[in-house]
């Protein structure tokens, strides 16, 4: 078979976005992450200001990863034996239908027959049930972005995919922050399932995907086939692995409630600021990276950004000034868009049309669901060494991850994107 070298796009920036199908997914995955991202900040400020617990705010999370873990093998299965566009109408109504929910047990009048002691119960059930349609969401995306464009265009393609996801996390936790300080809850949560509705439209418009997977085997079989092909590729598996431990120890944003109520004494328009921060330099970053992508040596790359993620996180967590705080922040999402991109390229390139929805549930497993563990592993060392403590802890082994991991891959560390090679068919 002969072998076929992937050049990543430099003559068009904006090569992805001219198949309109594609600019549909944009619209899709903007209108969601905003929705989503403006959720997660009222949800974390509220459940806050009802226990002023921080190990509340990991429950959150916990709550959240658990079910997308679980099902999530199973949701890549499904992914690659489905039709992508039903299966994500599926998803995204099940998600309307949890905020929905949220937005009637958080209103005055329901108060009256809901006691204040059951609203956050009721608020980790829902969060629980968006966590089983994370578990869907993750893989039919990733294999529907797979059948929407050419595999040269999959680095273009990954930048802006993940700039239109880090721009929605801009404006959603900046508007959720200031619809919430000035208006309430209520209105915050009519915004949020609105923009939902925006993004269950945007799925009309795309095309039909029929599977590119008839088992033929169990589904025990077909999810192992997954499993080890993960396992045996260990460019795809340091990525996965390095993203985890490194999310997991440093995923102090959920503790920026804190911070923003009793640290910083910002409020919840402080708080919207503090979130939206690290996605401007995210966003910022990948929008550079459209033109100069870091793909020259990726796994170098890599390395250096989640240095750089560590080191943001100590200097935010050490840090008493608001406006320093943002300005480390901004550094965190900036560090972490370049390991976004080059994690997201190595996926497209490595992964094989038949199997994109079992590999990306095991991505998921890995990556999807770690800032809500990390989330966890921050509300618990919060509650057991106080909150400053538990973010420099964070940040330090998330900078120990890194140097582990780079003496343990050194061999990668020269590769280009041009010696990432696509699996050859059997």
């Amino acid at each position: 078979m002969e072998e076929q070298t992937i050049i990543p796009e430099k003559k068009d920036p904006f090569a992805s976005l001219r198949y309109r199908e594609f600019r549909s997914y944009i619209g899709m995955r903007f209108f969601f992450t905003f929705a989503y991202q403006m959720q997660a900040v009222i949800i974390g400020f509220h459940v806050y200001h009802l226990t002023k617990d921080p190990l509340a705010l990991g429950l959150i999370g916990l709550c959240e990863a658990i079910p997308a873990i679980g099902i999530a093998l199973y949701g890549g299965y499904v992914a690659d034996k489905s039709e992508k566009r039903g299966l994500l109408l599926k998803i995204f109504s099940g998600v309307f239908l949890c905020s929905l929910v949220m937005l009637i047990v958080t209103t005055k009048q329901m108060h009256a027959y809901i006691p204040t002691s059951y609203i956050v119960p009721i608020m980790y059930a829902m969060v629980f049930g968006i966590g089983l349609a994370r578990g869907f969401f993750g893989p039919a995306t990733f294999s529907l972005m797979a059948q929407i464009l050419p595999k040269e265009l999959y680095p273009n393609a990954s930048t802006w995919s993940s700039s239109s996801w880090q721009l929605a996390s801009i404006l959603g936790p900046f508007a959720g922050g200031l619809v919430y300080g000035f208006f309430g809850i209520t209105p915050t949560y009519v915004i949020i399932i609105t923009f939902i509705f925006v993004s269950l439209i945007c799925i009309f418009f795309l095309k039909k995907h029929p599977a590119t997977f008839i088992p033929k085997e169990s589904i025990v079989k077909s999810l192992t086939e997954g499993i080890n092909f993960v396992f045996k590729n260990k460019m795809m598996l340091g990525a996965m692995s390095l993203d985890l431990f490194s999310v997991f120890f440093g995923g102090a944003v959920a503790l920026l409630p804190v911070f923003a109520n009793d640290i910083l004494k910002v409020g919840p328009e402080g708080l919207g600021m503090m979130r939206a921060a690290a996605s401007l330099g995210s966003v910022l970053t990948m929008l550079t990276m459209v033109v100069y992508p870091p793909t020259n040596k990726p796994w170098r790359n890599l390395i250096i950004a989640v240095l750089g993620f560590g080191t943001s996180i100590i200097c935010y967590g050490l840090s008493t000034s608001f406006y320093l705080t943002l300005f480390f922040l901004f550094c965190e999402g900036a560090f972490d868009s370049v390991s976004v991109i080059i994690r997201s390229t190595i996926m497209q390139l490595l992964t094989p049309d038949q199997m994109r929805g079992r590999v990306s549930a095991v991505n998921s497993m890995f990556i999807g669901s770690s800032n809500e563990i990390g989330a966890f592993e921050s509300g618990l060392t919060a509650k057991l060494m106080r909150t400053v403590p538990a973010v420099v802890f964070g940040g330090s082994m998330t900078i120990g991850i890194a140097v582990i991991t780079y003496f343990k891959t050194k061999s990668l560390l020269p590769l280009s994107l041009n010696d990432i090679k696509p699996p050859e068919k059997e």
